[in-house]
């Protein structure tokens, strides 16, 4: 590993790129030792580094890339259509050891798609997931998947499931994560086929499996890594997001209601800061891909700087724990503990 760590950016990929993304960039390089490579289209991109950067030692350059991927796009078209777009781009720096790392705020099917065409699976991985961090009075948890696979196997699940425990583990410094299987009930019969099957294999696996968690005890930490497919898992992330908004919605309507109800605010505002500072998405920066043969790092397409900055550090610090070395490690180690069938499909 080099001296200090270098992320390519999508510079272009997000709603608020590129201004956002290279102020996010800007505030990373400030905070941690690292290296920035902001791909995407120069003209657009060096004009906002010089005003922003105010100097000309930041240890960031630019990468032209003259295609975008609209948030809208089907990773197909992307992957037959367009050669030159700066997720891609970013990709390939990796795969050429140029970079050790990419965040993009873009497409994430594309960018999905596009890491698994240029950067590959690690050994024995059949599918990637989005491993997405959810905050918790006692915690944190983590969900797998949230978007990556929407129609799952049983095998996808485990993987998951193993892959969750890794990244627990060393990301989040739980000696033991305990692994729950979302469901509708806490029952082990409870649920469709695919979650049952995928109950009998946990069950037997070496993991610290909990049993079924119902979607109310997400919240309340009653798992440090909770399987499901993707598409569940997009949904109830989605749901949660929703929530939040809501919920400050709600109290700046309350607030404007009644003098008094301002007093009370002023009075509770420390108390209020941090509560939402713990709920924001963008204290998280993004959900890694786990699985990949690199480290990518997809952020939330409405990301501003301050969720682009925590999302670059977040892929500088996976490269440096080096987690798919431990994500290797991990998948191998419980293999060999797994019912002879589901070994059969992932060999």
């Amino acid at each position: 590993m080099a001296e200090r760590i270098i992320i390519a950016v999508d510079a272009m990929g997000g709603d608020y790129a590129p201004e956002e993304i290279v102020k996010g960039a800007i505030q990373a390089v400030q905070e941690m030792r690292m290296e920035v490579i902001l791909v995407g289209k120069r003209e657009e991109i060096t004009p906002i580094l010089k005003k922003e950067a105010n100097t000309e030692n930041f240890p960031i350059r630019v990468c032209h890339a003259p295609q975008v991927v609209d948030m809208a796009e089907s990773p197909s078209e992307v992957l037959r259509q367009k050669k030159d777009t700066s997720i891609k781009i970013a990709l390939e720096l990796v795969k050429k050891g140029e970079a050790h790392g990419v965040f993009s705020a873009g497409n994430s099917g594309a960018t999905l798609a596009l890491a698994m065409f240029i950067l590959g699976r690690l050994k024995g991985v059949k599918r990637p997931a989005l491993a997405g961090i959810i905050p918790t009075p006692e915690g944190y948890t983590i969900m797998i998947d949230v978007g990556g696979v929407v129609d799952c196997r049983a095998y996808h699940l485990v993987q998951f499931a193993i892959m969750g425990h890794v990244f627990a583990k060393y990301i989040l410094n739980v000696s033991n994560p305990r692994v729950g299987l979302l469901n509708i009930g806490e029952e082990p019969l409870k649920g469709n086929e695919l979650v049952k099957e995928t109950y009998t294999f946990l069950e037997k696996s070496p993991l610290n499996f909990v049993g079924n968690i119902e979607g109310k005890d997400i919240l309340w930490h009653k798992a440090d890594v909770v399987v499901c497919d993707g598409f569940v898992g997009n949904v109830a992330l989605k749901l949660g997001e929703g929530v939040v908004e809501s919920l400050l919605t709600l109290v700046r309507q309350e607030v404007k209601r009644s003098f008094v109800s301002k007093v009370g605010l002023i009075l509770a505002k420390r108390l209020l800061k941090r509560v939402f500072k713990k709920l924001d998405y963008s204290e998280y920066g993004g959900a890694p891909l786990l699985g990949i043969n690199g480290t990518v790092i997809i952020g939330h397409g409405r990301s501003e700087a301050k969720a682009i900055k925590n999302g670059i550090k977040m892929a500088a610090t996976f490269v440096k724990k080096n987690i798919n070395a431990h994500l290797e490690k991990g998948l191998k180690e419980h293999e060999t503990f797994m019912p002879g069938r589901l070994k059969e499909v992932l060999s």
